[in-house]
């Protein structure tokens, strides 16, 4: 096999991972680099390929059409013993549906030091990801766990009021929180609910911390 690429689909960007020294190649060109032949026995010869795929980051709108799973295609060219080459080009590889949200909660800052029973500020980013106006919304972190279970809880005021978010935009907030246990924590159970729809949204974004006792 002289070359085997997949080429990502919009929104998304592929990296080939190797598993020979565990560090992601992003990828290049085949013009840009050499890279030798694999070779495999006739027969029944296998070969693996492993490419991570992420949504690119480039600020590009996602798809609008709900449930699209469009990942892109692979290309891939060899020669027989006798020098003789073949290409193919797979049909476009769909991966699992993607379910369109109608907001998105993401992590915009965390402190990289979080120190135990010390407040902290985590800054977060509430996207509208429909074509009419949302809100007004209430954000609050869930207490379903008990008092012992809980790691990390809010420090200040329970409710959050946040304002209308237009089309396709996004706000961005701030949480007042303090950790009550050390080591590998998270943070869950954010949940926004908008008071105009009387909708609620659950578990939006879990986050995962360290909490040092020093």
């Amino acid at each position: 096999m002289d070359q085997v690429d997949f080429e990502p689909a919009q929104n998304w960007n592929a990296t080939i991972l190797r598993g020979v020294d565990h560090h992601p190649e992003s990828k290049q060109p085949m013009s840009d680099v050499f890279k030798p032949p694999i070779l495999l026995r006739s027969g029944g010869g296998i070969h693996n390929f492993l490419y991570q795929l992420k949504l690119s980051s480039d600020g590009s709108p996602l798809p609008k059409v709900e449930g699209s799973n469009v990942l892109g295609k692979l290309q891939i060219t060899w020669r027989t013993n006798l020098g003789e080459p073949g290409r193919l080009q797979t049909q476009q590889i769909l991966g699992s549906p993607i379910a369109q949200k109608d907001i998105e909660l993401r992590a915009v800052e965390v402190p990289s030091i979080i120190m135990l029973e010390k407040p902290f500020m985590v800054r977060l980013n509430l996207a509208n990801q429909t074509d009419r106006v949302l809100g007004p919304f209430e954000v609050w972190v869930s207490q379903s766990d008990s008092l012992d279970e809980k790691a990390i809880m809010v420090n200040g005021l329970l409710t959050m009021h946040l304002a209308q978010v237009e089309a396709f935009s996004s706000s961005e907030f701030e949480l007042n929180l303090i950790a009550v246990k050390h080591g590998v924590q998270k943070i869950t159970g954010i949940t926004v609910f908008d008071t105009r729809e009387k909708k609620t949204y659950d578990s939006l974004l879990e986050l995962e911390v360290f909490v040092d006792s020093q």
